[in-house]
């Protein structure tokens, strides 16, 4: 897809409420796209009667969507990845507008997506109770799964569509209405999703869209007796503030806070290989991802030849425009990032670290600077302690296997972690040993839509995706059928 045509389909930008788009009226907000800087769409915030009005739906919304059956709200669910595999064109275009990625990984993002739905469609169906043998002769005990309630869900910016479908499968998937509160930089995805799930036969009550201020809307959403539950993605200091919220009401969380990915890299890999693949997981997205490979400890006999071959496949990144087919690393989505990033590199520079790359890229007015890769890092190198969020490698030796597992748990997070050796003792020990949400053995993979995600200490707690993402959002009744002539204990 061309950028023209792209920016030509660019959709109309409200609250999405039952089924219906609110523009609003009052002081109107750009969107605009990290690769030009210029104004994509326009939005008026969500008002308070907004999300008072999108309370009212999904709270009706959950009476009906948890009475459909889990079969026929399988069969929505399945329409929902049906629909977003043949939006596929335009969504790509979409997410590389808002987003500024590379439309090959835009492309990849809708597969996962729709992935998403597919498996949440399936699971759904398999919200198993159990029988509990009973202590009395003609009673039964069983245990059954219920939905939990509304939901409120807190989407970032960074996978416009991938955050928001984890939030919409898992929380439809459970049988749970849901009140997605959208970035405000990328929001023209998440509505664009949540029109496809309507389109499928999801009742248009139980999902809405809000875009706005993001404290007056949790605030209202999580003030609610409506809201029964919370998922978030993003950072650990708005999760905290968003927990505090919820606890006054009781409101179960999911939370998937920060990350600050350690990589073990052991000295019997192929060094070349190894090299070439971290590259590519480092630098997709721009770095913008919460599991993204960001701390490189290498075992000290190879650093320097891995060094050398992961700054030489740095230097091949072409950054540009995500809609040029030779691009492989887009744009920060913003100029705060590009801030953020000069300012570890400086404070590198300062500690007498070799720095390679980083530089802002002229001649065009986006969000553009080159991948950077930091050597010689150690425990007070700011990198090595801040999350950059962004195209910076953080490159460190190591000696022994104790030293290489002790840096990886010195921060308090705990999200993602991978580790690349041939030797299966070695494994086992990081496995056993590694605080992490994911510890990932000589792959990049850190979620599928089949498997957990979630984060250890600041990291969050909870876990969306797989089996335990639709137990999140469900209620454990027992039910105990006695007869009349039992009088049990109270």
């Amino acid at each position: 897809m061309k950028r023209s045509d792209a920016e030509a389909l660019y959709p109309q930008l409200g609250q999405y409420i039952n089924g219906d788009l609110i523009v609003g009226g009052g002081e109107f907000f750009g969107v605009q796209d990290p690769s030009t800087l210029s104004e994509l769409g326009r939005y008026v915030p969500a008002s308070e009667e907004n999300v008072d009005a999108a309370l009212t739906s999904a709270n009706s919304g959950f009476d009906v969507w948890s009475r459909i059956s889990a079969h026929e709200r399988g069969k929505i669910l399945k329409r929902v990845a049906d629909n977003v595999r043949a939006e596929k064109g335009r969504l790509a275009g979409l997410i590389t507008l808002e987003s500024g990625r590379p439309l090959s990984e835009a492309q990849i993002e809708i597969d996962h997506s729709a992935a998403m739905f597919d498996w949440a469609a399936e699971e759904g169906k398999r919200a198993y109770g159990r029988i509990i043998p009973a202590r009395e002769q003609h009673c039964t005990q069983y245990v059954m799964r219920e939905p939990l309630g509304p939901v409120a869900a807190f989407t970032p910016w960074n996978v416009p569509l991938t955050t928001p479908a984890r939030k919409l499968s898992g929380t439809l998937g459970a049988g749970c209405s849901v009140i997605l509160k959208a970035s405000e930089e990328t929001p023209g995805s998440a509505i664009a999703l949540a029109m496809l799930a309507v389109k499928a036969g999801v009742p248009s009550e139980a999902v809405s869209v809000l875009i706005g201020n993001p404290e007056m809307v949790s605030t209202r959403l999580l003030g609610s007796d409506i809201i029964r539950g919370l998922t978030f993605t993003g950072s650990t200091r708005v999760g905290k503030i968003l927990i505090r919220q919820a606890a006054d009401h009781l409101i179960r969380p999911v939370m998937e806070l920060g990350g600050h990915a350690p990589v073990l890299i052991f000295g019997d890999v192929d060094v070349e290989k190894i090299a070439q693949h971290a590259v590519t997981a480092k630098f997709k997205n721009s770095g913008q991802i919460c599991v993204s490979p960001t701390r490189f400890l290498v075992q000290r006999e190879i650093y320097e030849a891995f060094l050398e071959k992961f700054v030489v496949a740095t230097k091949r990144i072409t950054v540009g425009d995500g809609f040029d087919p030779d691009v492989t690393m887009g744009p920060l989505r913003n100029a705060g990032r590009i801030r953020e990033i000069e300012g570890l590199l400086t404070d590198a520079t300062n500690r007498g670290h070799r720095v390679f790359g980083g530089e802002r890229i002229g001649g065009t007015p986006g969000n553009f600077i080159n991948p950077a890769v930091i050597a010689d890092a150690d425990s007070g190198t700011l990198a090595s302690n801040i999350e950059p969020f962004g195209p910076i490698a953080v490159l460190q030796p190591f000696d022994s296997l104790g030293d290489a597992v002790r840096e990886a748990n010195r921060l308090n997070i705990g999200l993602a972690s991978y580790v690349m050796t041939n030797h299966l003792g070695i494994a086992n020990y990081c496995t056993a040993e590694i605080h992490a949400g994911s510890v990932i053995v000589n792959n990049w993979r850190a979620t599928l839509p089949e498997t957990p995600f979630g984060g250890y200490r600041e990291s969050g707690f909870g876990s969306e995706g797989g089996i335990e993402g639709l137990s999140a959002f469900q209620n454990i009744k027992l039910v105990y059928l006695g007869t009349n002539t039992q009088q049990g204990s109270v």
